[in-house]
């Protein structure tokens, strides 16, 4: 990568203000604070607006054959170093999936989040996030309460440990019954305040994805029903300590600054999950026609390998119109994921010892080669106008 690059770090921009009905000021609570003194207060979601936000944009759920815990790409972050140099921040970020996104939310610092996926199990996962980041001050304390384990007694002194201490901290450390009793409860009691209807059953398979972390440690993978567990599933372990290309810890959890980042904007419902299928109807454009309410663009539009899918079972049309009808500026970009193994192919831009490689491509780029018919399939869709990474 050339030496040119801007900094990761050197491209945090002030967040601006955003205005709608649903907004209200609000603190910081914890994240960087503004450079420029003219910078106006950053918005907070109210909370009841939260959760008609959510309903709102959300349309009945999918099946999908996975549970999506953790992700699959390995490949994750070798973006990170091109979304930087080409000045991709501030905005409204979209992504499908769990936890991968805040990394990419820590990155591009965007004004507001949504996590879209077509199960509904990930909305459930992200209220579970949401209220760790919400109980835990913390790098180490959030990934004590994910896996259910006893935090360090001087806590407030490993800010600036690195990711690899705290890796080696939590693999450590046994689950404690007493640990998980109590967070349990804690944890419940601000799911069931945010405002969601939720029923029994959902509670149980919130309770079920966190003791599926508990259980697991560090060592959760990625697990799909009727297919046989892949020798490419990363752990968790590995996933979190991951680099860019070069080199470098670029994970949410790899900083404090970055894991605050994130936890402020959950703090301050910034980080919406919604349930909708990219290729349907509803929650692409109810999300679009939302962010021109409120004067956003995309900054970045994550969407892992779902174009796969959506073009196996005839929806990409339907995908490419909802994607390119999104506001957008100068650079917004789609993130997306290929796994070569699938088509027994190597990607150009494949790093050697990475099952997946990861992409980048302009969202002008695509709509405009969409709009000339100029992507008749998948392969097709991941090699045209895939931006050089290094």
């Amino acid at each position: 990568m050339a030496d040119s690059l801007i900094p990761r770090r050197a491209i945090r921009r002030v967040l601006a203000p955003v205005a709608a009905l649903v907004f209200t000021a609000g603190a910081c609570n914890g994240a960087e604070r503004p450079a420029n003194p003219q910078a106006a207060a950053v918005a907070t979601v109210a909370q009841a607006g939260f959760a008609r936000l959510i309903e709102r944009l959300s349309e009945p759920g999918g099946y999908f054959d996975t549970d999506n815990l953790i992700s699959n790409e390995t490949s994750y972050l070798h973006v990170m170093g091109k979304l930087g140099e080409m000045g991709v921040t501030g905005g409204a970020y979209l992504g499908v999936g769990p936890g991968q996104n805040f990394s990419y939310i820590a990155q591009i610092r965007p004004n507001i989040a949504f996590l879209i996926d077509i199960r509904r199990d990930n909305l459930l996962q992200h209220l579970l996030y949401k209220a760790l980041f919400e109980l835990s001050d913390s790098r180490i304390e959030y990934l004590a309460m994910l896996f259910g384990r006893h935090g360090p007694d001087d806590a407030a002194d490993w800010s600036g440990r690195s990711i690899h201490s705290l890796v080696a901290y939590i693999d450590g450390q046994p689950a404690a019954s007493e640990v998980v009793n109590a967070s349990r409860m804690r944890i419940e009691e601000r799911i069931q305040g945010y405002g969601l209807p939720l029923t029994q059953g959902d509670l149980a398979t919130i309770r079920r994805f966190h003791d599926a972390f508990i259980d697991a440690g560090l060592e959760l993978r990625f697990n799909s029903f009727g297919r046989a567990p892949q020798p490419y599933y990363p752990t968790l372990r590995q996933l979190i300590l991951e680099t860019d290309l070069t080199g470098n810890q670029a994970g949410y959890l790899a900083d404090e600054g970055d894991y605050r980042f994130v936890k402020s904007m959950q703090e301050r419902n910034l980080i919406v999950p919604v349930v909708g299928d990219l290729a349907g109807d509803h929650a692409v454009n109810a999300i679009g026609e939302y962010l021109r309410e409120i004067g956003e663009q995309v900054s970045a539009f994550y969407t892992s390998n779902v174009e796969f899918y959506v073009v196996r079972d005839g929806g990409f049309r339907r995908f490419a119109e909802n994607v390119a009808d999104l506001p957008r500026g100068k650079p917004s970009v789609i993130i997306r994921s290929f796994f070569g193994g699938m088509f027994r192919s190597r990607h150009p831009q494949a790093v050697p010892g990475y099952y997946s490689t990861q992409l980048l491509q302009t969202i002008d780029s695509f709509a405009e080669e969409h709009e000339s018919g100029g992507f008749p399939n998948y392969l097709d869709l991941v090699t045209k106008h895939s931006l050089r990474l290094r």
